[in-house]
């Protein structure tokens, strides 16, 4: 992803800055895709794999990056706290 775009994003909800979201999160995710358990903020499960995403610099919530574009929804972030110990990047 663009560093320069990078520099502008931010959480739309809290407005925290995002990071590319590292193999071991990406790897949590998908574990708990796998398992049924993940949802969006929104109360939707997420059902297809995470590629790619981004993640809040305080670890809260990701956001899934679609062909190269980022769904900075407030009601597709997915939260953390049902990964249970999130992996440090």
């Amino acid at each position: 992803m663009d560093k320069r775009l990078l520099d502008i994003l931010c959480c739309p909800v809290s407005k925290t800055p995002v990071r590319p979201a590292s193999r071991t999160e990406l790897e949590a995710a998908n574990r708990a895709i796998g398992a049924g358990t993940l949802q969006t903020v929104g109360g939707q499960a997420v059902t297809v794999r995470i590629d790619e995403a981004l993640i809040t610099v305080d670890g809260k919530v990701i956001y899934r990056v679609e062909d190269g574009i980022p769904v900075m929804l407030p009601e597709e972030g997915i939260g953390t706290l049902q990964l249970g110990d999130l992996p440090a990047a």
